[in-house]
């Protein structure tokens, strides 16, 4: 059985606004926008470091209500920051509902403007 080196290139987001969608990533969370070509439908591409987040404006075939509180107990991403305060100092500044990690890591869930979860972690 062949083994491949794999790594993640870019994680993609239904969102239902770009402008809302950007406004929470770029504003509240400082990620920064990059070239995106031009796909026939709206949406932005996020860099963090070697990755990328695609935020896509399509159709939602999933329900944004309904959705597990804890983020962790939902589908997610999970970015990694070297300190966890200033992201919580941010996001309590700007209204954003998280939960802490249930085991006990320095982690936070979130979620976006269009319900899609987010953990936060700072490595140990």
């Amino acid at each position: 059985m062949p083994k491949f080196n794999f790594t993640i290139h870019h994680a993609s987001l239904v969102v239902a606004d770009t402008a809302v969608s950007l406004t929470f990533y770029c504003d509240v969370l400082g990620m920064q926008q990059t070239d995106r070509p031009d796909l026939g439908f709206p949406g932005a591409w996020l860099q963090l470091g070697a990755q990328q987040i695609h935020l896509l404006e399509l159709e939602n075939p999933d329900p944004i209500t309904g959705r597990p509180e804890h983020g962790g107990r939902d589908r997610h991403i999970a970015l990694t920051v070297p300190d966890l305060t200033p992201v919580r100092e941010v996001l309590d500044q700007n209204g954003v509902n998280y939960t802490l990690s249930k085991s006990g890591r320095k982690a936070l869930f979130c979620r976006d403007p269009d319900g899609n979860a987010l953990e936060i972690l700072q490595p140990a």
